[in-house]
């Protein structure tokens, strides 16, 4: 297989994508006749609320469960565009030039306030302000599924988790001795001032995997390429290309019926143009020559043995980071590492007690002017009561032990309460929670702005809500949230300090799914967001997404999606306007379901707004797509 199809429409600036998409779309008017089919729906189960599978109707949590179904139909979008789309959550950076930085503000909370997890180990970045996972790293046709964890979760996940934990699942091996996947996109890369429809932006994946008797292996590689826009929105502004690439490797053993183990290795890099400032002011970005470098690289180990009612697992990782901005005031090279161990053990007791008890441990060091790090290491107990008349109760504590800042006690209450309906049922939960944030190395120690006098950020989450749902036709939950933040970290003048206020989060989100046409899917959901003390830039108080899928045929699916966002505030008093984006998708499988075509267009009504005061966004862009499987 070739991918030589995109290099040569990269360098033909004439490739009018428009018109591919139309020969693609064209392509489905000779779909396969609609064949009858019986699918027998199960009861879907969430995990990462509690890291056992339980049914949701015995979750006590707002659960956001990304299948490999909708990430399917979903190709030629970046993760953080996906998560986008999800109630509570936005990912500020996602519509904008690629080489924009993402900024994840989930319940009205910021990035240090969320925890991302990959296969069940804590990823992060200590050099970084806000000590986040950058998403840009990840490549979303790895990935065979994602939950999100909405509210705390300290307990089990640890220092951070205040918002959210977004938990993340790379694809597993196939079980046949050996299969391979191909993927290839290629779109436009436009703002909405400028619809030329050249192809200017190039995806490829390609991953070989398979299973030979207790041995199982996954690599992949992935690249990504764009460049049409620039970040600073203005007339003439230089154009700033965007390019990464992904490898991955997977190996895993069955050394018995109770023992295995597996281990992982990545390297995912990106380097994009992107422009800056070219003085102290903050309002001063312009049209620079800046540009920024991240490498990480990843190794990690997971033995597991299985007992009668329990496991034991470890899952441990290695993560070095290397960064680099480069401006005209010089290069600033940044580097990182750090260790994370997570060992517990999981117990059942007759499907009713359900127990979980680890400790983790967690080293992290980043070198600014000097070498800086500090260690975690939290001793956590979780339990999980499931009644057979409809009681549930979700516990846990977590005793946080931070080398700089000492002993932090942290703890959730989360009892639930659901009765069958019909087919369904109806729940009834609430929760409790508190999190404990430390600052982050470039808070206490960076290059701008650092104070090592700062003191750790605590949360308290309180919670409500109700939820029906009918496995056939449809599900709808709703749900209030209110969060104090004690000591909350802020940027002042001249260094970051602690607020002297408290601040008060508080909102409701409100989700549904309906089936109840053949072949048609509607979902939609709706977020309220509002501080009640103290400021959050450009956190939107309503947001709303819809999303309408259809199968034409057991072969042709498309769906159209739309999103609101409200007006904002950003830096500078800046209001930026309230805005709606419209995308479809279409495509269409043949030769038995191993090939399939794909388009989407983005922003289908070309749209102008604006995500950051003074950045570019996307205009009508549009994909077309080629996934081989074999």
């Amino acid at each position: 297989m070739r991918f030589s199809i995109n290099y040569s429409l990269k360098m033909n600036k004439k490739t009018n994508v428009l018109g591919m998409l139309f020969f693609g779309v064209s392509m489905i008017g000779f779909a396969q006749e609609q064949t009858e089919t019986t699918v027998e729906q199960l009861d879907e189960v969430v995990i990462s609320d509690s890291r056992f599978k339980l049914k949701r109707e015995n979750s006590g949590k707002t659960v956001i469960k990304i299948s490999q179904k909708e990430i399917e139909n979903n190709q030629g979008r970046s993760i953080s565009e996906l998560i986008n789309t999800k109630s509570g959550i936005e990912i500020n950076g996602s519509k904008s030039v690629e080489g924009q930085t993402i900024s994840s503000f989930i319940r009205g909370g910021n990035n240090r306030q969320v925890i991302v997890l990959i296969d069940g180990v804590q990823v992060n970045d200590p050099s970084l302000v806000s000590n986040e996972f950058d998403l840009r790293l990840l490549d979303l046709s790895t990935i065979e599924s994602i939950e999100i964890i909405k509210g705390a979760a300290s307990t089990l996940y640890g220092n951070a988790a205040a918002t959210a934990v977004i938990n993340i699942t790379t694809k597993k091996a196939s079980s046949k001795k050996i299969s391979a996947n191909f993927l290839t996109v290629v779109g436009t890369n436009q703002t909405q001032d400028d619809l030329n429809y050249y192809g200017t932006s190039f995806t490829n994946n390609v991953s070989v995997n398979g299973s030979l008797e207790k041995f199982t292996y996954l690599a992949s590689f992935g690249n990504r390429f764009a460049e049409g826009l620039s970040a600073f929105k203005g007339d003439n502004a230089e154009k700033d290309p965007f390019s990464s690439f992904n490898t991955n490797v997977k190996l895993g053993y069955e050394v018995s019926d109770a023992f295995e183990i597996s281990t992982f290795g990545s390297y995912n890099k990106f380097k994009t143009d992107i422009d800056g400032f070219r003085s102290v002011s903050p309002y001063d970005f312009m049209d620079t020559n800046n540009r920024y470098i991240s490498e990480q690289t990843r190794f990690g180990v997971s033995p597991k043995f299985t007992y009668h009612n329990g496991s034991v697992q470890v899952n441990a990782a290695i993560t070095k980071i290397d960064r680099a901005s480069i401006s005209d005031f010089g290069e600033t090279p940044t580097e990182a590492e750090s260790f994370v161990v997570d060992a517990f053990n999981k117990y059942v007791f007759n499907d009713t007690f359900y127990t979980i008890i680890g400790l983790n441990y967690s080293d992290y060091k980043s070198v600014f002017l000097a070498e800086e790090g500090y260690t975690n290491t939290d001793p956590y107990l979780n339990v999980v009561y499931v009644s057979d008349f409809g009681l549930n109760i979700n516990a846990g504590t977590r005793f946080n032990n931070h080398s700089a800042y000492g002993s932090h006690l942290v703890y959730s209450l989360n009892p639930s309460y659901s009765i069958p309906v019909n087919s369904g049922y109806a729940k009834v939960f609430g929760s409790y929670a508190t999190s404990f944030i430390a600052p982050n190395l470039s808070q206490l120690f960076g290059l701008y702005s650092p104070n090592p006098d700062l003191e750790p950020e605590e949360n308290t989450t309180i919670e409500g809500g109700l939820e029906f749902s009918s496995k056939k036709v449809f599900r709808i939950n709703g749900v209030y949230f209110n969060r104090k933040e004690e000591n909350s970290i802020i940027y002042g003048f001249p260094m970051y300090e602690n607020a002297t206020t408290d601040a008060t989060v508080h909102g409701f989100e409100v989700e549904a799914e309906l089936k109840t046409i053949k072949d048609l899917s509607i979902s939609a959901n709706y977020t309220f967001t509002e501080m009640k003390d103290g400021v959050r830039l450009r956190v939107p108080k309503h947001k709303a997404n819809a999303s309408l899928g259809y199968n034409f045929c057991e072969n042709t699916f498309a769906s159209l999606n739309y999103q609101f966002n409200d007006s904002r505030l950003d830096v500078g008093n800046v209001d930026l306007e309230s805005y709606s984006l419209v995308d479809f998708y279409v495509s269409h499988n043949i030769l038995k379901n191993k090939v399939k075509l794909f388009g989407s267009v983005t922003n289908l009504f070309n749209e102008d707004y604006l995500e950051v005061s003074g950045y570019t966004t996307k205009g009508r862009n549009i994909n077309l797509g080629l996934n081989i499987n074999l």
